[in-house]
C-alpha cells in the first residue's frame, strides 16, 4: 500500500477537515518538499474558508489548502537544473505555464493559461506534511530565515514588498498604513526598511492596534475613526503622508488612505474585497494624488526580499502571534477568521 499523509481542506463552511492524501512523488522537474511552516493568508478567509466565492484565479478545486507554503526538499525528479535534496526553499505560490508573457516577466499572478495553477486554491498546497512543487517556483532560503520567515514571505510580504515597490516608498517619504492586520505589519517593516522616515499605522481593531505598538514597528499608531485624518496631518506639520498603504480592504480605510495622503502622495491599495466611494476632484484630481492596485508580485521580487532581509535584519516572523499544529488547523483558521490576531502559522518539526 502506498504511504499516505494528512492534509488540510476547506470545505467552504467555516470548518476545516484533516484527510489522509497518497505521498507525492516527484515527476520530472518537480521536487517534494517537506513541510515545515505554512502561514494562513486573508484571502483564504476571504474567498475559500467561510464559503467558495472564489472564480477564475481565485476558484477553489477542492485541495489541499495553504499557499504559503515553506520546507525542505526530500526528493527531487529528473531533469533538475538547480534545486537539491535538503535545499531550504518557500514557494512562490502560484505555478504558471511558463511561456506566456506574465510569466516571462515573473508575474505567474496574472497568467492566463489553463494551466495556471494556485497553491491551496487548484494544486494541492502546504497545510500538508509533504507538498509537491515545481522546480521553478522555488525560492532557496537562507540559514537566517526561519520557515516562518520564508512562510511569511511567499505570500503575503512578497505582495506588500511588490506594493512599496509601486510607490517607491524612501527615505523622503511618511509612511501610513491602514489595517495592521498581518499585511499592516508587513509593510510596516518593509517601508521601514525602504527608509520611510516616518511610520503612521491605523487600524479600528484594538487587539491590533495594541500588537503594532507592542512589536514598536510605527511612530505612531491612531484609531481608524473620525478623527484619524486630523491625527495624521496633526503628526505631518499639517500636509499628509507622501505614501500611504490600505490593507483593509474596505470602504473606510480606503478613503483614509487617500484623503491622508498630502499632494502629489501615492497610495497603493492592497487590502482585497469590499468596495470604495470616492469625490473625484477633491480626492485625487485636486491634489494630483496617484492610487495604484497592487496584487501580489513577481517570481524575482521575492527572490530580492529574500536575499535583501538578512541585510535588513528582518524576521517576518515576528509578526506570528499564533502557531498550531496540523491536527489543530481547524482552531488555525478559526483564529485568523476572528480578525484580531497577527500572522497565524501551521507548524510542522522546524
Amino acid at each position: 500500500m502506498a504511504p499516505t499523509m494528512l492534509g488540510a481542506v476547506l470545505p467552504g463552511n467555516s470548518t476545516v477537515e484533516l484527510r489522509e492524501f497518497p505521498v507525492p512523488q516527484p515527476g520530472p522537474g518537480q521536487v517534494v518538499v517537506k513541510m515545515k511552516a505554512s502561514t494562513i493568508c486573508g484571502s483564504d478567509i476571504r474567498a475559500i474558508y467561510r464559503e467558495h466565492l472564489g472564480k477564475g484565479p481565485e476558484a477553489y478545486q477542492n485541495v489541499i489548502c495553504g499557499h504559503e507554503p515553506a520546507g525542505q526538499i526530500v526528493a527531487t525528479g529528473s531533469g533538475m537544473r538547480r534545486f537539491h535534496e535538503g535545499d531550504r526553499v518557500l514557494l512562490y505560490h502560484i505555478s504558471g505555464c511558463g511561456r506566456c508573457h506574465d510569466c516571462r516577466t515573473g508575474y505567474q499572478i496574472s497568467c492566463t493559461s489553463p494551466r495556471r495553477a494556485a497553491y491551496g486554491w487548484q494544486r494541492h498546497g502546504g497545510n500538508a506534511e509533504y507538498c509537491l512543487a515545481e522546480e521553478a517556483d522555488c525560492v532557496l532560503m537562507p540559514d537566517s530565515m526561519s520557515y516562518v520567515d520564508g512562510a511569511c514571505v511567499a505570500c503575503g510580504f512578497g505582495t506588500c514588498y511588490e506594493a512599496i515597490r509601486r510607490i517607491d516608498v524612501s527615505g523622503d517619504d511618511t509612511a501610513l498604513v491602514v489595517g495592521l492586520g498581518p499585511m499592516g505589519l508587513a509593510s510596516l517593516m518593509l517601508a521601514r526598511a525602504r527608509g520611510a522616515t516616518k511610520l503612521i499605522g491605523a487600524d479600528v481593531v484594538p487587539e491590533r492596534i495594541a500588537l503594532a505598538e507592542k512589536l514598536g514597528l510605527a511612530d505612531l499608531v491612531v484609531p481608524a475613526d473620525e478623527h484619524a485624518i486630523e491625527r495624521v496631518r496633526e503628526a505631518t506639520d499639517g500636509l499628509g503622508c507622501e505614501v500611504a498603504i490600505d490593507c483593509s480592504g474596505v470602504s473606510a480605510g480606503r478613503q483614509l488612505a487617500v484623503r491622508a495622503a498630502r499632494r502629489w502622495g501615492r497610495i497603493a491599495f492592497v487590502g482585497e474585497g469590499g468596495t470604495v466611494e470616492l469625490n473625484p476632484s477633491p480626492d485625487l484630481i485636486h491634489d494630483q494624488k496617484t492610487v495604484y492596485g497592487s496584487w501580489v508580485t513577481n517570481l524575482g521580487n521575492i527572490e530580492d526580499l529574500v536575499e535583501r532581509m538578512p541585510r535588513w535584519n528582518m524576521h517576518p516572523d515576528v509578526t506570528c502571534t499564533h502557531r498550531f499544529s496540523l491536527e489543530q488547523a481547524g482552531e488555525a483558521y478559526r483564529t485568523m477568521d476572528a480578525g484580531k490576531s497577527g500572522k497565524v502559522a501551521i507548524v510542522f518539526d522546524e
